[in-house]
């Protein structure tokens, strides 16, 4: 079988940083197109919009590495020329514009594969196969990183559509929807948004999980040491994920760890997908960040600047 005519739309850090090297070190991919307004690839066409690469270019399928507002019509361009589409995480600005997708994809027979990169860290699977069958009794997630180290300059990320701090605590959402049993609800939320942006700083959520308290606190301007970690307290014991979910502690157990294969494992996915013309879309995340955005006590704070 040919390798996947392959097109990517944006060139960013996470394109460079993780999409690339990904698509490079799988052989049913063949990247043949780029477009961005900002940069170029050597040795790989070039284009300035979708729209301009769709119709210059055949390709099979494209991925999505732009910010989330716009990518709706840029999904939208390639589902209608009955292009294959991949979208970096989260999918879209509202759930109407993915379920507008999901609906567009099926009438044009082409897969949709709405990507939760933080999903395939080492960590979450064995974390899903040990929860199955425990009682949840509390879950604390902790989600802490430097605004300006993983997104320098970045103004939209603060800005409506941006989603803020909820761009990297969004991962955290994915993985626990993923790995607890029962499904998770927003009761209440509290969001720091700096005088004169749109998105927030910092944000806490409280959720159930059936009876259990499950307790989310994000913050945009950790510094020092990073922290992504999930803790699952059960009638076994407490679970542990850190790192993003690439390290895992069961109880009474050593830490486990493996390599960063987040994104070869999307994009094998996808390739499958693609194979099948298949749709592969859970908007679980993204709802509870809605869910967060309606009902949150926002407070102004100080004006942040990068």
């Amino acid at each position: 079988m040919e390798p996947v005519r392959l097109g990517l739309v944006g060139i960013g850090k996470i394109a460079r940083d993780q999409h690339f090297p990904a698509i490079a070190g799988n052989d049913r991919l063949n990247l043949v197109a780029t477009a961005s307004r900002h940069g170029r690839l050597d040795g790989v066409d070039g284009y300035h919009d979708i729209a301009e690469m769709v119709s210059a270019t055949a390709l099979d399928a494209v991925s999505l590495c732009t910010p989330p507002d716009g990518r709706y019509e840029q999904a939208l361009i390639a589902i209608e020329a009955g292009v294959h589409v991949m979208l970096e995480k989260p999918p879209a600005v509202t759930l109407s514009h993915v379920e507008a997708l999901v609906a567009a994809a099926r009438k044009a027979g082409v897969s949709l594969f709405a990507t939760w990169h933080s999903r395939e860290a080492a960590g979450v699977a064995p974390a899903r196969a040990w929860l199955a069958d425990k009682r949840i009794d509390a879950v604390r997630i902790d989600w802490k990183e430097d605004i300006r180290r993983w997104h320098p300059g970045q103004e939209w990320i603060l800005g409506p559509g941006g989603f803020g701090v909820f761009d990297p605590g969004i991962n955290a959402l994915s993985i626990a929807t993923e790995i607890l049993p029962r499904e998770l609800f927003v009761e209440s939320a509290s969001m720091d948004v700096p005088e004169g942006r749109a998105s927030p700083l910092a944000a806490s959520i409280l959720m159930r999980c059936g009876s259990a308290e499950v307790r989310a606190e994000f913050d945009f301007l950790q510094t020092g040491p990073q922290t992504w970690s999930i803790e699952v307290d059960t009638d076994a014991g407490t679970l542990r994920l850190t790192q993003g979910g690439s390290v895992i502690q069961l109880p009474g157990e050593a830490e486990q760890t493996a390599p960063d294969e987040e994104y070869a494992r999307l994009y094998d996915r996808f390739a499958d997908l693609v194979a099948e013309r298949a749709i592969d879309v859970d908007l679980r995340p993204l709802r509870l960040v809605a869910d967060a955005f309606l009902i949150a006590d926002r407070r102004v704070t100080e004006a942040f600047a990068f």
